[in-house]
């Protein structure tokens, strides 16, 4: 029988792993941005979503040069459900990994891992520093600027979308949307009240 963690057991393994508080934090965007889309797929389980994107990065505060390999490793010997490593691991395609995303989950965690760091320095940017405010126009024209956050790989963005057959502007404006239902554990809640 393979290991199913709950949130919990998830995120205590998260924090034995990394201590740096923007990893934590990108972590908990991509668990929340997950979550959202698994909501826009009939059948698929948020909580197993949620748990692939809070994992996703397990090995890159440690083994920066193994990323992917050794978060791979990890899982693997605490006996995680095979197809949930899988998804894990695929999100590095290209980069890190050889494994390609096929599933919904796989093409989603691919498609927002990045697309998450963009919509957090879009919304630090703003006068609110808030993700609550933020708007699509807003992040579109961020998206455009290479300049702006120039280590998010934009292609991987464009590329997922299009696995996922989603317009790129309806994967922009869902990120925001998931990452808003966790604007106060990620900082970005600003000087905004949630309604």
């Amino acid at each position: 029988m393979s290991w199913m963690p709950n949130r919990a057991e998830a995120l205590a393994l998260l924090e034995q792993y990394n201590q740096q508080d923007n990893l934590r934090k990108h972590a908990l965007a991509v668990e929340a941005v997950m979550r959202h889309f698994a909501t826009l797929f009939p059948g698929a389980d948020a909580d197993e979503w949620g748990l692939v994107g809070l994992l996703h990065d397990l090995d890159y505060e440690k083994f920066p040069e193994q990323h992917c390999t050794m978060t791979a490793q990890i899982l693997h010997d605490l006996d995680l459900e095979p197809r949930l490593v899988r998804a894990i691991v695929s999100h590095g395609y290209g980069i890190c990994s050889d494994v390609k995303p096929e599933s919904d989950l796989e093409k989603v965690l691919y498609t927002i891992d990045e697309l998450t760091g963009l919509v957090t320095a879009t919304a630090l940017m703003r006068p609110s520093r808030s993700v609550l405010d933020l708007e699509l126009k807003s992040l579109k024209k961020k998206f455009k600027t290479p300049s702006f956050a120039a280590g998010v790989n934009r292609d991987v963005v464009r590329q997922g979308a299009e696995w996922l057959g989603i317009e790129l502007d309806r994967v922009l404006e869902e990120t925001i949307r998931g990452m808003q239902t966790a604007a106060a554990s990620l900082g970005l809640a600003g000087d905004i009240q949630p309604s």
